[in-house]
């Protein structure tokens, strides 16, 4: 894989944890809004360079990199700049799966991984999958945990809110454990799966 610009050295997918010494919790909060934004870009299929060319050089290669690695910090206004411009609100990249002082089920997502490939509507939610598989070096696996911070980010990529999101991934029958959340909006409607489909076209006119 080539190196993007502003990449670490071992490319894209190779994350910088943090260092083994004790770090300050300034430095653990950069680095998970880092590896938000890295999952984020990455679902929506942009490098680097083309971060820095569709943002008319606002948001140069070298940064961006620099931010996803949490070498750098964020303020709150660039921080939401970056959040527009990759249209997701910005409690996403801060993790925030709630309004602050509401209870939440901190039971984990459990993604069934061979049923997810199976779906096409579901590319962006595979790269954001992708992301964090090679962030965590396990290829192997053939279901994945993700935390319940990841919860809003996977769920605003399957196109809504948390109980749209979570009922879109049940439909695709890819959810194996997930929390209990409020039922979708009444108008939701699932996105067909790929061998739904194929039945749907297989009819006979």
């Amino acid at each position: 894989m080539q190196t993007e610009p502003g990449a670490a050295e071992g490319g894209e997918g190779t994350e910088d944890a943090p260092h083994a010494e004790a770090i300050s919790d300034e430095e653990a909060f950069a680095y998970r809004v880092g590896q938000r934004l890295r999952a984020i870009r990455q679902a929506q299929a942009l490098s680097l360079s083309d971060v820095e060319e569709q943002s008319g050089g606002r948001w140069s290669a070298s940064a961006v990199g620099a931010y996803e690695r949490g070498f750098r910090n964020l303020s709150l206004p660039r921080l939401k700049a970056l959040a527009d411009f990759y249209r997701v609100p910005v409690s996403v990249l801060l993790g925030e799966t709630g309004p602050a002082g509401q209870p939440s089920d901190r039971r984990k997502l459990v993604i069934n991984l061979e049923a997810l490939r199976e779906v096409d509507p579901a590319e962006p939610v595979q790269r954001f999958i992708q992301s964090i598989i090679e962030a965590r070096g396990d290829f192997n696996g053939k279901v994945l945990s993700l935390r319940n911070d990841d919860l809003k980010a996977l769920c605003v990529l399957c196109g809504g809110d948390i109980p749209t999101g979570v009922a879109q991934l049940r439909a695709w029958g890819v959810l194996i454990d997930g929390p209990e959340v409020a039922d979708p909006p009444p108008d939701f409607q699932a996105r067909p799966h790929r061998q739904q489909q194929r039945r749907i076209t297989d009819r006979p006119a």
